[in-house]
């Protein structure tokens, strides 16, 4: 199991999972819309591999963590087996001693962590046309919690990409792209 884990991870770690569109990704995001319906951070023990929530609930990376599920991408097992390999590149907010294969992939900070590891990291300026759908965008709220969301096909009337997240309502599709601080912009797999 470890052996076939760490060959998916060198995988989406190279780009041979080049089948995954970002199309895809954002189509995978849309269908959360009217199905997640709520926000709940709560720690939660999950399975392992292809551990989740109720579908109704989550929070914001599990938009992303879900989005990515159909297209055969885990992200807890990814999240969880890099952090196991590279500890000291992930950011420690959170005082732990080791890996939770619960929560560690549903904290944005090491989601981030982790694309820009193995995926491609691309410029944060307020440049509409440099954000696809299926890119992976992370900000800093007013409130300094980091969240994220993914950017769809859908274009607002003047032309900003709309971007599909859960920040405290449940999957939204949202004109919000540029009304929070940047901090990250990512896609994966690499193009």
């Amino acid at each position: 199991m470890r052996a076939s884990v760490m060959a998916l991870i060198m995988l989406g770690s190279t780009g041979l999972l080049a089948g995954v569109s970002g199309l895809d990704l954002a189509s995978a995001a849309k269908a959360q819309i009217g199905v997640t319906r709520h926000y709940d951070g709560r720690y939660q023990k999950l399975a392992y591999p292809g551990g989740d929530l109720p579908m109704d609930c989550g929070v914001c990376s599990d938009v992303v963590i879900r989005a990515y599920r159909p297209l055969g991408i885990d992200l807890q097992v990814l999240v969880h087996e890099d952090m196991r390999r590279a500890w000291n590149d992930y950011p420690n907010l959170w005082h732990m001693r080791s890996t939770d294969r619960n929560i560690d992939h549903r904290r944005v900070p090491n989601l981030a962590t982790f694309f820009r590891r193995h995926g491609q990291s691309l410029s944060i300026h307020k440049d509409q046309d440099a954000f696809l759908p299926g890119d992976i965008v992370t900000w800093q709220l007013v409130s300094g919690a980091p969240h994220v969301g993914i950017v769809s096909r859908e274009r607002s009337k003047t032309g900003t990409p709309l971007v599909i997240h859960n920040i405290g309502w449940g999957a939204m599709l949202e004109d919000r792209l540029f009304d929070f601080k940047i901090t990250g912009h990512y896609r994966y797999p690499r193009d």
